[in-house]
């Protein structure tokens, strides 16, 4: 087993999990909704990839095969499924399905850029290099703005997820949507760009502690707010994964 941080070992641990959703519930996990109903079944395949590139990403002489198919897989979904889905239809669950596969996506790069091997460094310098962690940054940077600017366009609902414990509901609303755009400038520009992606990888931990952990633990049965909770485990491995990429080398 080969674990080079924290977040590789959460980003590896969720997409085993989300494999095994799938398998057992028969189709797709939260993470790859929504799908077109023109697509054929592919719930199986999909199942079958994240639990494979996850067990893979535990296992030191899988790691560099299983980090470059997840992101050929993840890049591929969102190339061909989240862009035209905006173009078409540029609804709230097509670009925020595609910011949620962007994070994965960058994630997923950060792994490939570590675990890349000698052949892959040699013919794609550009891809398993500096630049490859400049263009997952990049990726994840823009993914966090969209987040942020929902939380103005659809304010209400923002506020009604806040805990009831804590006052100042639209305060929170506002402060959380204005980091997360704050910190996808910064990670895109670089500045403070570490900072930025830590935090914004602990924002989004806390909001999956504080609001979707207390829900499913009071026995919900809402599929939406499992889903979500699933959601933003997902967003919380990739986010990490991106913040460990400052601090972690091969």
């Amino acid at each position: 087993m080969r674990i080079a941080s924290v977040g590789h070992g959460v980003f590896a641990v969720t997409m085993i999990t989300l494999g095994i959703a799938g398998l057992v519930k028969g189709d797709f996990a939260p993470l790859w909704q929504p799908i077109p109903k023109s697509l054929p079944a592919l719930a199986q395949l999909c199942a079958f990839i994240s639990l494979a590139s996850g067990i893979g990403l535990l296992w030191q002489r899988a790691a560099s095969a299983a980090s470059r198919a997840l992101l050929a897989y993840l890049l591929l979904w969102l190339l061909l499924l989240r862009v035209p889905g905006i173009l078409l239809s540029p609804t709230v669950d097509y670009w925020w399905a595609a910011c949620e596969i962007a994070v994965m996506a960058a994630g997923a790069w950060v792994l490939y850029v570590w675990f890349a091997p000698d052949w892959d460094r040699r013919r794609l310098g550009s891809v398993t290099g500096e630049m490859g962690l400049r263009i997952a940054r990049a990726l994840y940077g823009l993914a966090l703005i969209p987040f942020g600017l929902a939380h103005f366009l659809y304010l209400k609902h923002t506020a009604e997820l806040v805990p009831a414990w804590l006052p100042w509901h639209q305060f929170w609303a506002y402060f959380t949507g204005c980091a997360l755009i704050a910190g996808g400038v910064s990670v895109l520009i670089g500045v403070y760009a570490r900072l930025a992606a830590a935090l914004s990888a602990f924002e989004i931990g806390m909001f999956l502690l504080l609001v979707w952990v207390p829900i499913v633990a009071a026995g919900s049965k809402d599929a939406f707010q499992w889903s979500e909770t699933a959601v933003s485990c997902a967003l919380l491995a990739g986010a990490w994964v991106v913040a460990d990429s400052w601090v972690t080398r091969r």
